[in-house]
């Protein structure tokens, strides 16, 4: 209990010190200094992967000097962003959502990346009336998956609270450390995102009782977005739309060709970690992602609106969050 309370302490600090940065003003840069993109070595972020191992966005014509900066958490991510230290990134939904309230509403989103691939994966439960007394598991407390969990387990009249009671108690662990517990019978599930979904149904012989594509309409929820600041939006903005025209070229790239792309992700993604997927795995991870431009904005609305009735925010407006000019721009240079 005493380390769950200071994760809590630690979240709200993170909190505290992003809503700070967003109120310093940045140094100005000069012309010449470097494009600054962040992204996580996931398979979520499966264009940032392929482009940067193939130099697709340092060799865009208009990107100028590129400089690539790896995250392992979105807040992290978020924080170097809003500070000034980050120009551009991709980054899981829910910390986009969660920047953009919390930290001056600067945030903005200027295109989609990747859609839907998060399943609850169980080991002996068949129906969500039998989790009532378990211990599941989420990647981290408010991220995009904690909040889809909690609120399904809403949805089915089962309670979780912060503090790990509740009908269900929720641990926040790291996917690597959710993939051992799973393994070790430490928890009868958890909702993660891909490949780890695919991970612990393949090696924890776990089964899908959710995928998260079935609760929203059409099929679709955005996994991974691509934000800016608005500051960087206005000062950095013909470079911004070069880079985007990059990942227009690696999404199309993608819907293309989903075989070779996805054997380009996962060779990126193997010498990034030095652990790349077996091919069974690979191919069910990659089943459950969809490559897209669009963010949705419709289903980021619904997300935030969901973190507010769990009590992660008090306000889910985000008009002003999704701004798809810079997009508009790529694409209709891309069809000249």
């Amino acid at each position: 209990m005493r380390a769950f309370r200071s994760l809590l302490f630690l979240v709200a600090a993170g909190l505290t010190v992003l809503g700070a940065g967003c109120k310093r003003e940045p140094a100005a840069r000069g012309p010449d200094a470097p494009l600054r993109l962040g992204f996580f070595p996931n398979i979520t972020h499966a264009q940032a992967l392929v482009g940067n191992a193939e130099g697709t966005f340092a060799s865009q014509p208009g990107v100028g000097r590129l400089e690539v900066m790896q995250f392992n958490a979105g807040p992290a991510a978020m924080e170097a962003l809003v500070a000034g230290s980050l120009d551009v990134s991709y980054v899981g939904s829910g910390p986009a959502i969660n920047t953009f309230l919390k930290a001056g509403r600067e945030l903005r989103v200027i295109a989609g990346a990747v859609n839907d691939g998060a399943v609850l994966v169980v080991r002996t439960v068949k129906t969500p009336a039998e989790l009532k007394g378990k211990k599941l598991a989420s990647p981290q407390l408010g991220n995009t998956q904690d909040i889809a969990l909690r609120y399904w387990l809403k949805q089915q009249g089962l309670t979780t609270h912060l503090d790990g009671t509740g009908d269900v108690r929720i641990f926040p662990l790291s996917n690597p450390d959710i993939l051992g517990q799973f393994l070790h019978g430490g928890i009868e599930g958890a909702w993660v995102p891909e490949p780890w979904g695919a991970r612990l149904v393949a090696e924890g012989h776990g089964r899908i009782l959710v995928d998260e594509r079935d609760l929203w309409p059409g099929g679709r929820f955005p996994t991974t977005v691509l934000v800016t600041t608005r500051k960087v939006l206005e000062t950095q903005r013909p470079r911004l739309v070069a880079l985007l025209r990059a990942h227009v070229t690696l999404t199309r790239r993608w819907q293309a060709d989903p075989a070779g792309f996805t054997h380009a992700a996962n060779a990126a993604y193997g010498r990034l970690t030095s652990k790349p997927l077996p091919p069974g795995i690979l191919q069910q991870a990659f089943s459950r992602l969809e490559p897209s431009l669009d963010p949705l904005p419709q289903a980021l609305a619904t997300a935030a609106e969901h973190a507010k009735a769990l009590g992660f925010i008090t306000d889910a407006n985000i008009d002003g969050l999704v701004d798809l000019s810079l997009l508009d721009e790529a694409r209709a240079a891309d069809a000249r």
